[in-house]
C-alpha cells in the first residue's frame, strides 16, 4: 500500500483533548477503510503565518499512514466537511522517516535549552559593543535641527 503523511490544522478554540480526539477520530476512519496508522503526533497550538477563518492560531496534528488511496480520500473528505478542521495537507512519500518529526525535534531542543546552532545557549557568549550611553555614530540630535514641518 502507498505511504502518506498528513498534516491538519484544527480551530484554536478547541481544547487539547478535543484536538487529540480529532486525531483519533480520523485515524479510526482510515483504519475502518483498510488503512493503517504508522505514527501520529499532536504538535500543539501554533501561530500561523496568516489568518484562516479569522483564527490566528491552530492545533496542528501529523499522521504517518500506510493506506489505500480510497481510504485516504474518504478521510480527507470527512476532514474537509468537519467544522473544526481548517486546513488539510496530504503528501504521498516513498518512505517514512525514522524517529520524531522535525517539529517534535524542535520542541525537544527548546525544552532542553540547546540552542548552540544559532549561537544562543550552550556556545560561546557573544558580546555586543558598548557605546557608553550616547552613540557617537549618530551625531548631535539636539533641538537646533530647524523648524518642524
Amino acid at each position: 500500500m502507498p505511504l502518506y503523511e498528513h498534516v491538519f490544522i484544527a480551530r484554536q478554540d478547541l481544547s487539547n483533548t478535543q484536538a487529540e480526539g480529532l486525531v483519533e477520530h480520523f485515524s479510526a476512519v482510515l483504519t475502518d477503510n483498510g488503512g493503517k496508522i504508522v505514527e501520529s503526533e499532536y504538535w500543539g497550538v501554533k501561530t500561523m503565518a496568516y489568518k484562516i477563518n479569522k483564527n490566528r492560531k491552530g492545533h496542528y496534528a501529523f499522521l504517518k499512514t500506510d493506506a489505500p488511496s480510497a481510504a485516504v480520500q474518504e478521510m480527507e473528505r470527512l476532514m474537509r466537511l468537519h467544522d473544526d478542521v481548517m486546513r488539510v495537507l496530504t503528501i504521498k512519500v516513498d518512505a517514512h522517516g525514522e524517529g520524531p518529526s522535525v517539529q517534535m525535534q524542535k520542541r525537544d531542543e527548546r525544552e532542553r535549552g540547546d540552542r548552540d546552532d544559532r549561537g544562543g545557549f550552550g556556545g560561546e557568549r557573544r558580546e555586543r559593543p558598548s557605546f557608553g550611553g550616547d552613540r557617537p555614530d549618530r551625531g548631535d540630535r539636539g533641538a537646533d535641527r530647524g523648524p518642524r514641518r
